[in-house]
C-alpha cells in the first residue's frame, strides 16, 4: 500500500506564546455569603444536613436527633433530610426501622433531590457546595474530609455521648469543651 504525499497527516504546528502576554486564568468565583472563613447565611434557625449513619449512631447513643441538636447550637434546629438519604435509610431494610421512623418525623424538612442515583454523600457535598446555608451532620470520615475542603460548612458529630459542631464561628452555639 502506498501512502500519497496529499493523504499524510500534516505536522501540527505550535503557536509561539509571547512571553510579554498577560496570562489568562479562570479563578473560581467565591460566595458573597463568605467573610473570610465566616459565613454569614449561618444563623439561627439552622437548617442541617443529616446524612444516614448520624441517625443510627444517634439511636446507639440514645439521644434525641432534634433536642441534642438545640443542646448543641443554643438556637431552633431544623433537621433536613434529602430524597437520597432517605432512599438510602429505606435501602438498610428491617433492622434499621427505628431510624426510617425518626427520619420520617415531621419536624424533619424533606429536601427533594433531582439528580440521578442515589449516592448520599455526593448529594449532600454537591447541595452544601451550591447553598452554604446548611450544616452538616455526619460521622462518615470519608464525607468529613470532602467537606473540610469546602470553605464556610461546619460539620456536626457525635463524641461523648453528645453531638459537638467543628468550624463554626465562635460567637454561635454552645461553648467548646
Amino acid at each position: 500500500m502506498i501512502v500519497k504525499e496529499k493523504d499524510r497527516l500534516k505536522p501540527k504546528k505550535k503557536e509561539k506564546k509571547d512571553p510579554s502576554a498577560l496570562k489568562e486564568r479562570e479563578v473560581p468565583q467565591h460566595p458573597s455569603c463568605l467573610f473570610f472563613q465566616y459565613n454569614t447565611q449561618l444563623g439561627p434557625p439552622y437548617h442541617i444536613l443529616v446524612d444516614t449513619n448520624f441517625i443510627n449512631f444517634s439511636i446507639k447513643a440514645k439521644l434525641d436527633l432534634v433536642q441534642s441538636m438545640m443542646d448543641c447550637l443554643y438556637a431552633k434546629c431544623i433537621p433536613c433530610i434529602t430524597d437520597c438519604v432517605m432512599a438510602e435509610i429505606e435501602k438498610l431494610g428491617q433492622k434499621y426501622r427505628v431510624a426510617l421512623r425518626i427520619a420520617k418525623d415531621p419536624r424533619f424538612e424533606r429536601l427533594p433531590c433531582t439528580h440521578k442515583g442515589t449516592y448520599a454523600d455526593d448529594c449532600l457535598v454537591q447541595r452544601v457546595t451550591q447553598h452554604k446555608c446548611y450544616i452538616v451532620a455526619t460521622v462518615d470520615r470519608d464525607l468529613k474530609r470532602r467537606i473540610r475542603k469546602i470553605p464556610g460548612v461546619p460539620i456536626m458529630y457525635i463524641s461523648n455521648h453528645r453531638y459537638n459542631i467543628e468550624r463554626m464561628p465562635d460567637d454561635y452555639g454552645a461553648p467548646r469543651f
